[in-house]
């Protein structure tokens, strides 16, 4: 993830820095520890698992260190992951990013002691939300991707077109567009106050995807691509013949 230049001369770190370096190099001496990991660590970008289209994006879980799952297979720690929500207390909402695209995720497995990180793409955070709706999920909640809990209700989703016209700004944020963002209504009073004392801090996704690579892998061609193939050889042959 290098320092990319932003609009008004600065430097920011990543899609979703802050434009304050004044150069490549102090961005990155800024970031160093962060850059180190990132040079040395894998990444993979995550699709949808097709065969489990409909369980996309399961739950939103409401989370004292928001960061997003993979696979069912929660964190067992985090890394550069917050985001914070924003709360209205009158009406007992939370305003928060569930999918933020093209952000490196840090990822831990247990099973191989390894780190990783993972991103969405624009694309696949958009289908994402659509399906979220489309499975009528948005209804469903759980608390530290443990216990499922009532009382919470997705009732605005939108994916934001323009960073700066985009009316996540009225709440303070500052997000990178083909974001995916929600409001979710809170009456569970348990919840709500664990809202007001900070033990829940912003939203993490429950749901199913692969790898892209993997998914690609997995795929079989289609009559047209095979035919397509062909056409390829047959005609590098002839070039080659003449």
């Amino acid at each position: 993830m290098p320092c990319e230049k932003c609009d008004n001369g600065k430097y920011k770190w990543g899609k979703t820095g802050s434009c304050t370096y004044d150069s490549v190099a102090e961005c990155e001496e800024a970031n160093k520890d962060y850059y180190e990991e990132v040079k040395e660590t894998k990444i993979v970008e995550l699709v949808i698992d097709e065969s489990n289209e409909s369980l996309a994006i399961d739950a939103i879980s409401l989370v004292s260190a928001p960061a997003i799952e993979e696979n069912m297979v929660y964190m067992s720690k985090a890394k550069n992951n917050l985001t914070l929500a924003k709360i209205d207390s009158e009406k007992q909402e939370i305003i928060s990013p569930a999918l933020i695209p093209l952000k490196n995720i840090y990822r831990y497995d247990a099973d191989t002691d390894s780190d990783y990180y993972v991103y969405f793409s624009k694309d696949t955070v958009k289908r994402c939300a659509y399906s979220y709706l489309k499975n009528n999920n948005h209804h469903k909640a759980t608390y530290q991707h443990e216990e499922r809990v009532s009382g919470v209700l997705t009732v605005e989703s939108w994916i934001i077109e323009d960073s700066k016209t985009d009316k996540s700004t009225l709440y303070g944020y500052s997000l990178p567009a083909g974001t995916w963002m929600v409001k979710m209504s809170i009456t569970n009073p348990d919840l709500w106050e664990k809202v007001k004392t900070g033990d829940v801090k912003g939203l993490s996704i429950e749901g199913f995807f692969t790898s892209k690579y993997e998914s690609m892998q997995n795929q079989k061609p289609t009559d047209q691509q095979i035919l397509e193939a062909l056409n390829e050889i047959i005609n590098e042959n002839q070039i080659k013949s003449k």
